[in-house]
């Protein structure tokens, strides 16, 4: 494992007060080799700054593309074996990014593996109250393959999967720009191609919560999700809801 290459994706947009933690929770808790590709969807406050004191490989879009197409333009140079989509407002923790890929190569039908998480909608929230970071990752990342879960959708805030999936089913599809079910698309791609997708139970990756969407309204949002739920159910035929 320790030859295999990590490309990690960070979409961002005006998230310079989350992006900095975590950046320095990648510094500080992944030792595998790795690369950090930020995608800047044309932010106007300090991300661009806040990039240039970590080691990352940036890519500054000139305005708001979404989503799934920075998700996309990251993807196109990254470099690595395995491929993590993470959001700007995640923090890794002790431990966390070594069960993350335990699971993912435990097995050759494993495509997507995704964490547990105090801030998440299905399987992947955290049953036990929230205390602190620190303490849930105490409690959490102990490596124990029987808390290992198959499940049939991966939330997109942490999101490692393999280069040969994606080599097989193609990047994101961006019809559901500017984000929402794009996860549960990939996803249901890779079930349709014979991966199973696992919840690493050992693995905790804390969540901020929905940062950029919490910008905008809640009916905005409500709207936004109605619209690409009914995209998803056109090019499916199946509600993405029953997998949650």
């Amino acid at each position: 494992m320790s030859e295999r290459r990590l490309s990690i994706i960070i979409p961002n947009y005006n998230g310079a007060h989350v992006l900095e933690p975590c950046l320095r929770s990648i510094g500080r808790y992944v030792s595998s080799p790795y690369e950090i590709i930020v995608v800047d969807n044309g932010s106007t406050d300090d991300s661009v700054k806040v990039c240039l004191r970590h080691n990352v490989k940036l890519i500054a879009l000139p305005d708001n593309r979404g989503f799934p197409a920075a998700c996309n333009r990251g993807l196109w140079l990254a470099s690595g074996d395995e491929l993590l989509l993470l959001n700007n407002d995640t923090q890794m923790t002790r431990g966390a990014m070594e069960a993350l890929r335990r699971c993912l190569h435990s097995s050759p039908d494993i495509g997507i593996v995704g964490p547990m998480t105090n801030f998440a909608s299905g399987r992947q929230q955290m049953k036990q109250p929230f205390t602190t970071i620190a303490r849930t990752a105490a409690r959490i990342n102990r490596h124990n393959p029987a808390k290992w879960r198959q499940a049939e959708r991966i939330v997109g805030l942490c999101f490692l999967f393999k280069r040969e999936l994606m080599e097989r089913i193609g990047m994101l599809d961006e019809r559901f720009t500017p984000g929402h079910f794009e996860d549960d698309d990939y996803c249901f791609r890779a079930r349709q191609a014979g991966y199973r997708l696992m919840i690493a139970g050992d693995s905790f990756v804390y969540h901020h919560g929905s940062v950029s969407f919490k910008r905008q309204k809640p009916e905005q949002v409500q709207e936004l999700i109605r619209v690409n739920r009914a995209k998803f159910m056109a090019k499916w035929q199946v509600d993405p809801f029953d997998f949650i």
